[in-house]
């Protein structure tokens, strides 16, 4: 077994390093996404309910679903 040089180790080592950042920027991109879409499913579902609570006169449904729209935008900031 040939053994490795102090440089080749090194360099070996650095390369572990950048691999590791780049997945875990990679990872944390993934986790982003997942999230955004999340939030933007359930925006979509509240948006729908509160049109129907509209059509259907439904003030007291109306201004609950409103609550939840306002408290999830601020939770995420958007």
């Amino acid at each position: 077994m040939k053994e490795k040089s102090y440089s080749e180790i090194m360099k070996a080592s650095v390369m572990k390093r950048i691999k590791a950042k780049e997945t875990f920027v990679q990872d944390l991109y993934v986790d982003m996404l997942i999230s955004e879409i999340q939030l933007k499913n359930q925006k979509e579902k509240l948006l729908m309910k509160i049109d129907k609570a509209i059509d259907d006169r439904n003030r007291t449904l109306f201004f609950t679903l409103t609550e939840e729209l306002k408290a999830l935008d601020k939770q995420f900031g958007t």
